[in-house]
C-alpha cells in the first residue's frame, strides 16, 4: 500500500483535475447555448430563401442555370472535386474529430481529383500527418463560426465552381440530430439538386402567373448565393455545438471518474492513517512492556 504522503499528493492532483474538468464542462455547456441561440435566431431568413428558390423552381421547370449545371458531360475520372472538412480545433471531445475526418477520408478515396479545405486545426493537423494536401484552411471559423465567415466561405467556393476549378463541392460536418445522437454527415453543396427544395406550393395547387424582375437567372444569381451561405452556417453552428455536447459528455464522463478515484483514494488514505496510528500505539505498548 502506498504511504500517506504519496496518496496525499494523489489526491491533491485529482482534486485539480476535477476542477479543470468540471470547468470545461460549464464553458461548453455556455457555447453550446449560445450557438443554438445564434443558429435560431437567422434560420427564418435561410428558410424563406429556400421557399423562394422552390417557388422559382415550381414556376420556371424549364430554367438552366449554372447552379444547377450537374457537367454530365465531364466523364467520373475527370470530374475535379472539393471537400469542405469542418472539425475543431481542439481536441477532448472524444470521437468528435475521428468521426467526420474518417467520413471524409471514405468518399475521398473513390475519387481522384480532389481539393481539400479544412476548418479546424484538427482537421488540417491529422491530414498533414497523413501526408494529404490541404488546398485551403479557413482559420479561426471552428471555435467562431459567424455569418461573415460564411460568407466568404460561401463567396470563395462559388467561384471556383463558376470557374470551372471544381465540378463538385461537399462539406462534410458532424450534425447534431439529437441530444444524444450526432451524425457525421456528407452533404453535396454544388451543383444544387432540384429535388433538395420543398414542393410546397405545387401540393397547394397555387396556380398564379409570377413576373420575376429583371429575369429568373439574375434573381437566382441573388439567391442562391445567400442560401449557400445558410447552408455553410448551419453547418458550421451545427459542427460547433456538436463539439461543444462532445466535449460536454467527455468532460462529465471525467468528472464522475475523477469523483470516484477521490472516494478510492480517500479510503486508502483511512487505512493507510489507521494503520500508521495502530502500528505507534503497538510500538508504545511494547517500548512499555519492555522498560518493565
Amino acid at each position: 500500500m502506498a504511504g500517506i504522503k504519496e496518496i496525499r499528493d494523489h489526491i491533491k492532483s485529482v482534486q485539480q483535475t476535477l476542477k479543470i474538468t468540471n470547468a470545461m464542462y460549464l464553458i461548453s455547456s455556455s457555447n453550446l447555448r449560445k450557438a443554438r441561440k445564434q443558429l435560431t435566431d437567422v434560420e427564418p431568413y435561410f428558410l424563406k430563401i429556400e421557399s423562394t428558390i422552390a417557388d422559382i423552381l415550381y414556376h420556371s421547370p424549364d430554367i438552366h442555370h449554372s447552379y444547377f449545371d450537374p457537367r454530365r458531360s465531364i466523364p467520373a475520372e475527370e470530374r475535379k472535386t472539393g471537400y469542405v472538412v469542418i472539425t475543431g480545433d481542439k481536441g477532448l471531445a472524444g470521437a468528435y474529430n475521428h468521426n467526420v475526418l474518417k467520413l471524409a477520408e471514405e468518399h475521398m478515396a473513390g475519387r481522384p481529383n480532389t481539393s481539400l479545405f479544412v476548418v479546424g486545426q484538427a482537421g488540417r493537423n491529422h491530414f498533414v500527418e497523413n501526408g494529404i494536401m490541404v488546398d485551403g484552411e479557413f482559420l479561426y471559423t471552428a471555435q467562431d463560426p459567424t455569418m461573415p465567415r460564411a460568407r466568404d466561405m460561401a463567396e470563395f467556393l462559388i467561384q471556383l465552381f463558376l470557374d470551372k476549378k471544381l465540378d463538385e463541392i461537399y462539406v462534410v460536418f458532424t450534425q447534431m440530430v439529437n441530444p444524444i445522437t450526432l451524425q457525421p454527415t456528407i452533404l453535396q453543396l454544388l451543383p444544387l439538386s432540384r429535388d433538395i427544395f420543398p414542393k410546397t406550393e405545387q401540393e397547394s395547387g397555387y396556380q398564379g402567373i409570377v413576373n420575376y424582375v429583371p429575369s429568373v437567372s439574375e434573381v437566382m444569381d441573388h439567391l442562391v448565393p445567400g442560401y449557400l451561405k445558410g447552408v455553410l452556417f448551419g453547418a458550421l453552428v451545427e459542427s460547433f455545438c456538436a463539439e461543444q455536447h462532445s466535449r460536454m459528455t467527455a468532460m462529465k464522463a471525467s468528472s464522475d471518474n475523477a469523483r470516484e478515484m477521490l472516494r478510492t483514494l480517500s479510503l486508502d488514505y483511512n487505512r493507510a492513517r489507521q494503520s500508521a496510528i495502530t502500528q505507534e500505539i503497538t510500538e508504545i505498548v511494547g517500548g512499555a512492556q519492555a522498560a518493565l
